[in-house]
């Protein structure tokens, strides 16, 4: 048996979003790699970049199920609280 899954990956500048057929069984790392991502984007680190399936982190030896979708995040490059922070004072002192 087979399943489809889509594999999607989200760059500054551009999208991946693939659709690939995996075995029975298939993992997150299965299906990453059957879809050519690694290959098209070569500044993917799967030791660093966190995977996720529909929005939820996900480990890359995570099972997989039919019309899955695998999601490769991209590090942050500011940290969420800190730019909160910033914008809240910026909108305080206009």
């Amino acid at each position: 048996m087979t399943i489809e899954v889509e594999v999607a990956f989200a760059a500054p500048d551009r999208a991946f979003l693939r659709r690939v057929v995996c075995p029975d069984g298939a993992t997150v790392r299965t299906a990453i790699v059957a879809s050519g991502l690694l290959a098209a984007h070569p500044e993917i680190d799967l030791r660093v970049n966190r995977v996720g399936i529909w929005g939820r982190l996900a480990t890359l030896e995570t099972p997989l199920g039919e019309a899955d979708r695998v999601e490769v995040y991209r590090p942050l490059t500011a940290d969420p609280k800190e730019a909160r922070r910033r914008r809240a004072g910026t909108k305080q002192r206009a």
